[in-house]
């Protein structure tokens, strides 16, 4: 499967943006989907996930209130919504294949990635 992260870009702190996932070569239904991001000279880290269905989510400590992970699988596509940013959100966005059917939440569990996203929030 092929991942496609969109919808990075430059926002200040407070404001909101929607990464979006698009998937080819195998519908995302399949997979269980994550976002992950990795800041300059930091580990690349969890975020969030969703369950194949979409009726299950996980999220880390450091977004949970402020991003919503969902999946549109008519579409192939798996979003993130970001809320109230802040500086330390700041980093590359990956979005993430897993073939299992429970949540793995080290970059090792995940099968295919995509390209990366990045994301700046600054004033």
């Amino acid at each position: 499967v092929q991942l496609q992260a969109s919808g990075g870009g430059l926002v200040q702190p407070g404001g909101s943006l929607r990464l979006s996932c698009a998937a080819s070569g195998r519908t995302v239904s399949q997979y269980l989907m994550g976002w992950f991001r990795q800041a300059p000279e930091k580990e690349r880290e969890f975020v969030a996930a969703t369950s194949w269905s979409g009726r299950n989510t996980a999220a880390a400590d450091s977004v949970k209130g402020r991003f919503t992970i969902s999946r549109d699988n008519a579409k192939n596509t798996v979003y993130l919504q970001m809320n109230s940013l802040k500086p330390e959100d700041t980093a590359v966005y990956y979005c993430a294949a897993r073939g299992r059917s429970y949540f793995g939440y080290d970059p090792d569990d995940y099968d295919y990635w995509g390209q990366g996203t990045e994301v700046t929030v600054s004033s």
